[in-house]
């Protein structure tokens, strides 16, 4: 469905003969209801045409009095004001979103790419802490964006299962595991074991000599050592998958650090055969001067790839095998000048795709003030945040409503949404404070507010008769009073946030209306009378409340919450 907004956009580039994309651009929402749903400056236009903005305004409007979809258009000091019809509006909006709620969402401009998105990625042997809630959830939701709006997708989980740490973790196991201990809680138990080594590396140097060689060992497909690292690899895998259940999420490949071993030097041999290596303090480096960054290091002066090769080698897998053409990552913003490096390298090697690479970058997460250390041990688990979420979500339920069908299902849904819509309303680029406290308060502008929303607007449906997803028939709107006006006024504008919020790729957009949305449905809710209505007004509104729940469960699914009919 198009926007209001384009509507009067393409009637103002005909009258005044400029780009339809260049008025779209300049329409605004009033901040005075009162004096229009939308506002066109006219200011702009006054040098093009050689005409005062009054003028512009006072022509532009009187054209616009015909236009069926606005009920008045007048000049306001070099603004046009422009008031929708109320019950063309209701009507077209209100029989859509029941009709078509994907179609009202997105016009599908995706369609024929294939994105592959890169997110999550936990480090095997560590565990799974609030701090990969961030890159996870806004990973989710950016796939199930993407797909609304017609794009493939490829989720990619990037496990961290290489590096010198495996070297550390064999050495702490072979010197103070036990095989029994650990694989009764695998995640933690490597931890400990990763934390003590850390701690005794202080006094003893050479712990870290010995990791060195395990890895070394590894490396050369030593048969103790990739057995143990194979071990650990799949006793993570078990602890992760369980977070991933309880959390919605899934991938369609897990293609780990290690993946990518024997891909790497084609990579080096491409960067040398171009002419694009140069020899920096003994390792063999891509210089960026010109380009104000920092050289990316390839090869390192004892010979060994690095982090950037591997990626390297990872980007033109997911373009040339995958068959991506757009390559997102979902990493946090510490890593913004690695993926300025790599995609300059990617552009320098000639891959024209490099220009649609792209890192969704997010702040930090912190818990309670504090940086999350897991070399120091200072780590809270997500599954443990989950399972008190859903304990205190199910406190609740028995506390108001102990007869609620399926309480264990419903506790579920709403202790994670409180824990991932938590953090998706927040701007995706500021740091993110964890604290129980806001997280498990389930009042304000929280998940399970915008759940329950959902589930007050299913319960008027039910009293009236309708059952899950049964269309509610209207004819014609009659009567829209203001309080009514201002809920369509805020549907309509569901398009226009879904697609900011992909180009953005930035879930908070979505998740920061659909609570502005649940504010207006709750007023009308509580001020305009639904149930109790005459005839002709029940229907309408019981149209527009069905409305409401459609678009607030795809909202809900597309930001990986689900969307309980009783609470």
């Amino acid at each position: 469905m198009r926007t209001y907004k384009s509507v009067l956009a393409e009637h103002a580039s005909r009258v005044l003969q400029v780009p339809e994309t260049d008025v779209l651009a300049l329409i605004e929402y009033p901040p005075n209801r009162e004096l229009g749903d939308l506002a066109l400056p006219c200011f702009r236009f006054a040098r093009t045409l050689r005409r005062s903005p009054q003028e512009i305004a006072a022509e532009l409007a009187s054209a616009l009095q015909s236009v069926a979809a606005f009920a008045s258009a007048a000049p306001a000091g070099g603004y046009v004001n422009v008031h929708l019809s109320r019950s063309q509006t209701t009507h077209e909006v209100v029989d859509h979103v029941q009709q078509n709620v994907d179609g009202f969402l997105s016009s599908r401009r995706l369609t024929g790419q294939r994105a592959a998105i890169d997110y999550s990625s936990p480090n095997i042997a560590k565990p799974f802490g609030v701090g990969h809630l961030r890159s996870t959830m806004i990973g989710q939701a950016i796939v199930r964006l993407l797909e609304a709006d017609g794009s493939e997708t490829v989720g990619i989980n990037h496990l961290g299962d290489w590096g010198t740490q495996f070297g550390k973790n064999i050495v702490a196991y072979l010197k103070w595991g036990d095989e029994e201990v650990v694989r009764q809680d695998p995640v933690r138990e490597l931890l400990g074991l990763y934390v003590r080594f850390h701690e005794e590396a202080k006094a003893d140097p050479s712990l870290d000599d010995e990791a060195r060689e395990w890895f070394k060992k590894l490396e050369d497909g030593d048969e103790r050592a990739v057995e143990l690292w194979q071990w650990f690899i799949t006793e993570s895998r078990k602890v992760f998958d369980e977070t991933y259940r309880l959390l919605g999420v899934s991938f369609d490949y897990y293609l780990g650090e290690s993946f990518y071993n024997d891909k790497m030097q084609a990579v080096v041999d491409e960067l040398r055969d171009k002419g694009l290596l140069t020899h920096s303090e003994g390792a063999e480096v891509v210089d960026l001067t010109e380009w104000n960054m920092p050289p990316c290091i390839i090869v390192k002066s004892d010979g060994a790839t690095i982090y950037a090769t591997r990626d390297l080698a990872a980007a033109l897998y997911r373009h040339d095998e995958l068959g991506a053409d757009r390559l997102i990552y979902v990493v946090g913003s510490e890593q913004t000048l690695h993926f300025q490096q790599l995609f300059k390298v990617l552009e320098r090697m000639g891959r024209p795709w490099a220009a649609d690479c792209r890192h969704v970058a997010f702040g930090m997460m912190k818990y309670n003030g504090e940086r999350l250390s897991t070399r120091r041990g200072k780590v809270i688990y997500l599954e443990d945040v989950l399972q008190q979420a859903i304990q205190e979500a199910k406190s609740i339920i028995e506390a108001k409503n102990p007869n609620l069908a399926d309480k264990d299902a419903v506790a579920q849904a709403v202790g994670v949404g409180a824990v991932v819509f938590n953090d998706l309303k927040n701007d995706r680029m500021h740091e993110v404070d964890f604290r129980f406290e806001d997280v498990l308060n389930f009042d304000g502008e929280t998940g399970p507010y915008v759940q329950y929303t959902h589930a007050r607007a299913c319960s008027v449906l039910r009293k009236a008769g309708f059952e899950n997803d049964a269309k509610v028939t209207v004819d014609a709107y009659t009567q829209v009073d203001d309080l009514t006006w201002n809920l369509v006024h805020h549907l309509a504008q569901a398009n226009e946030v879904f697609e900011r919020a992909v180009d953005d790729l930035d879930p908070s957009q979505v998740a920061r209306y659909v609570l502005d949305l649940c504010h207006h449905f709750n007023r009308f809710y509580h001020d305009v009378p639904i149930l109790s209505a005459p005839a002709d007004l029940r229907q309408e509104r019981l149209a527009l409340t069905n409305a409401c729940r459609t678009l607030i469960k795809k909202v809900l699914f597309l930001l990986g919450l689900e969307a309980p009919e009783r609470m």
